[in-house]
């Protein structure tokens, strides 16, 4: 191995472990792909803070976890080729639907994947296989049970719920719509290269590739699957377009999905940490959805604020956040 290769460690069913992975394949950093496993779990707890993937080993022994800023700290340290468009308003949104892809995305990939027993099988036997690469057939059947005993519950942890369902499902079903609308005709979401966007989007819905009930509702949204493939290793064709071609098919694809449900999610959710509340309810389309007070989330909404705040007076990009639904929560003091 070369003394400036990178060691991944994560795995094929870690959104984040393969979004990490393709940006590292588009920007050409040299990198190992280690996936984490029952066999090299001390080598990577030798270097966690935390129980997460990714973890990203870089050449001089220090680790980095936690996808969104690791994806940052490289861009400023491999600036070419660059996941950043040529116009500050296309850079934000951007970042916005990254954000919304890290937070509100997980979401129906997550629910998908541990709500059907269907999926619950085909998943927990997937995990157990790849996690315990060296274990019998008998191991493996008992660890993917009890992966599926552990899991399920964690349902919770992403609003999936009777009563969220439809939101949930709904959601990605739009979505898949409106991107399937966006990428006619252009190969990433901000034109011939990907962007931030990208490979926040993409690790949510590789993730959706994996589970039997979203692998036959991707079926009807080729464009969208092919543009799932292209991701697995990206490469530029062309150059990113401008903000005026793009907004005609990513400003209602952003209104809806960010605007209309993110927006309004990170913000009851950040107004429920101000007042130590552990749960909260919000209305989403017209339906009440409840979830437990998520504190990274919340984190996470501040510094989306903040990147807007940061960005300063541009007016294309007010215009075009007023267009998306999406300016009050980001300049509100207290919504």
């Amino acid at each position: 191995m070369q003394e400036d290769t990178f060691i991944l460690y994560g795995s094929e069913y870690s959104p984040f472990s393969v979004k990490v992975r393709s940006y590292l394949r588009y920007k050409g950093i040299p990198h190992v792909w280690r996936p984490r496993t029952r066999d090299n779990m001390a080598e990577f707890q030798a270097h966690a803070k935390l129980p997460l993937i990714p973890l990203l080993l870089r050449p001089d022994g220090t680790a980095m976890q936690d996808s969104t800023p690791m994806i940052e700290k490289l861009e400023a340290e491999f600036p070419s080729p660059s996941i950043l468009p040529d116009e500050a308003v296309s850079v934000f949104m951007s970042a916005l639907i990254e954000e919304y892809a890290d937070e509100w995305g997980n979401k129906p990939m997550f629910h998908y994947r541990w709500w059907r027993d269907e999926d619950q099988i085909a998943i927990s036997g997937a995990l157990a296989a790849a996690s315990n690469p060296s274990g019998s057939e008998a191991e493996n059947k008992a660890f993917a049970q009890s992966l599926r005993e552990r899991m399920v519950p964690r349902l919770s942890f992403v609003g999936s719920s009777e009563q969220n369902r439809e939101t949930i499902e709904q959601s990605l079903e739009d979505l898949l719509g409106l991107l399937e609308v966006h990428l006619k005709g252009r190969p990433y979401l901000f034109g011939g290269r990907p962007a931030l966007a990208d490979f926040g989007l993409f690790g949510q819905l590789y993730g959706c590739t994996q589970q039997p009930t979203t692998i036959a509702i991707l079926k009807d949204y080729p464009l969208v699957s092919a543009w799932i493939d292209r991701m697995v290793d990206p490469a530029a064709e062309g150059a990113f377009e401008p903000w005026a071609d793009l907004a005609g098919t990513l400003v209602p694809l952003i209104r809806d999905q960010v605007g209309g449900l993110y927006m309004p999610w990170a913000v009851a959710n950040s107004q429920a940490l101000m007042q130590e509340a552990p749960t909260f309810t919000v209305s989403l389309r017209g339906c009440d959805f409840t979830q437990d007070t998520m504190k990274y989330t919340g984190r996470s909404f501040m510094a989306l604020r903040k990147r807007y705040q940061d960005a300063g007076d541009n007016g294309l990009l007010e215009e075009a956040l007023i267009k998306a639904d999406c300016l009050k929560p980001l300049v509100s003091e207290y919504w």
